[in-house]
């Protein structure tokens, strides 16, 4: 006679390191370093994903770099014709209020990276922050830091990343999204001292939304361990809003 299943306790989801819940939809793409990486290379890592998850996600119409130099050829262009904007021309001034808020975030968070150890960053697309539609986490908490010396180039580093998601792919199951609003965390030391981001000492990881993780780590052993209490969540001051050409 078959059993009955009304005793067996309650099933529990599966979570994170941090208590996130996880949902089968959730992605995680892991990339290990073959020695130590600066922390300079991390601020890089953290900025470079955040420029391609923006237009992989249809939030900006060409890659950030390129849309930089078209930018500032277009505003050459005018300038040299003493053409000023169109009152109209909203695709210009969203193009320029976005790329000034990102160029914003951008040098924040690389300024931050000096300040203090950045063991994760949370990109919240749409929504909000605390109920965002889609998560991308750059978690580093496997990342080991080593002076200049020691450590790996930024390069290769940057060409391992970006291949690990070239296989992995993990935007070919979304589908083209509508603009949205990106929100950024990182979770950094209490006592950084930064005076541009602003502290959420009760922020929680939402458990909601399509959420990847790309995890970044070393292979070379840790030898310091950062105490979790000291380390509370920091969200940008600024919101990118993301624009068509």
């Amino acid at each position: 006679m078959e059993k009955s299943h009304q005793n067996l306790p309650p099933h529990r989801p599966n979570t994170t390191r941090s208590g996130r819940s996880c949902s089968h939809g959730d992605l995680a793409v892991s990339v290990v370093f073959p020695g130590l990486v600066t922390r300079e290379s991390c601020s890089r890592f953290t900025c470079e994903l955040i420029k391609h998850i923006l237009h992989q996600r249809h939030q900006l119409p060409l890659p950030y770099d390129q849309l930089l130099v078209f930018s500032r050829k277009q505003q050459s262009s005018e300038d040299s014709v003493c053409k000023r904007p169109k009152v109209g021309d909203s695709g210009s001034r969203q193009c320029q209020k976005a790329l000034l808020d990102l160029d914003e975030l951008l040098s924040q968070l690389e300024v931050l990276f000096t300040l203090t150890s950045v063991p994760r960053v949370l990109l919240l697309l749409g929504g909000n922050p605390m109920s965002p539609k889609e998560l991308y986490e750059i978690n580093m908490e496997g990342v080991h830091v080593g002076s200049g010396e020691q450590s790996l180039s930024t390069r290769p580093c940057l060409r391992q990343i970006f291949h690990s998601l070239f296989l992995a792919d993990p935007f070919s199951d979304l589908r083209s999204s509508s603009l949205m609003t990106l929100a950024v965390m990182a979770l950094a030391h209490r006592d950084c001292g930064t005076e541009w981001f602003r502290p959420k000492l009760y922020y929680k990881v939402p458990n909601r939304g399509h959420v990847v993780t790309v995890k970044l780590s070393c292979s070379e052993p840790q030898t310091l361990e950062q105490g979790s209490d000291d380390y509370i969540w920091f969200q940008a001051p600024v919101i990118v809003k993301g624009f068509h050409h």
